[in-house]
């Protein structure tokens, strides 16, 4: 079957592109690779942002998860060397921040690993991005469109938390019953493993 994408709302594309022309977001420290182009910069790939409600442990809950924005790429001369992300407001969608980091190439390798996943489903998926805030993660959500929540898949972006496989494709289910493991447990097995307790990674 087929990944869809949904165009985002104008009002967020509008917003994205006016940050793209602000001296004052261009010097936040996400837009460093941003502030000297020398070749157009275009946002692409945009992706719809869910945030994991606290307590969301199945895949039929996490339907419920609200959107809160959108996320794009922002490419320069062919490549990835940003994201953009907006979020709801009065006015439609208002930018948020810039952000770079490692979750950059992760976000294109997770879409480049979804449209080949899709290819052997039954039902077509739509893409969209999973905030998780309380688990320091982030995970392409590919949701069934016109089947049920069990169909729906979570491959979380790197790095992912201890314990979770990043660029894995798991049933929605199942990693949220892991990550639902109390935090007291995982802590104990990494010291068991490495020695040490092991720092949150600072989500996306």
């Amino acid at each position: 079957m087929t990944l869809q994408t949904p165009q985002p709302p104008p009002s967020a594309l509008r917003a994205v592109l006016a940050a793209l022309s602000s001296p004052a977001a261009l010097r936040q420290p996400g837009a460093a690779a941003l502030r000297s182009p020398t070749a157009t910069l275009s946002p692409s790939h945009p992706l719809a942002v869910h945030q994991l409600p606290p307590g969301t442990t199945t895949a039929r809950a996490l339907v419920a998860a609200p959107r809160t924005g959108w996320r794009f790429l922002i490419e320069h001369g062919g490549a990835v060397v940003a994201a953009a992300e907006v979020v709801k407001s009065a006015e439609g969608h208002s930018f948020a921040h810039f952000a770079a980091g490692p979750y950059l190439d992760s976000t294109v390798q997770a879409l480049a690993q979804a449209w080949q996943l899709v290819q052997a489903q039954r039902t077509s998926h739509q893409a969209r991005l999973l905030s998780m805030p309380g688990h320091y993660a982030t995970a392409l959500w590919l949701h069934g469109i016109d089947a049920t929540p069990d169909d729906d898949l979570l491959i979380p972006l790197a790095p992912a938390p201890l314990g979770v496989t990043a660029h894995r494709a798991y049933p929605a289910g199942e990693l949220l019953a892991l990550l639902a493991r109390p935090a007291t447990a995982t802590a104990a097995r990494a010291v068991a493993t490495t020695g040490a307790p092991l720092a949150a990674v600072p989500a996306f």
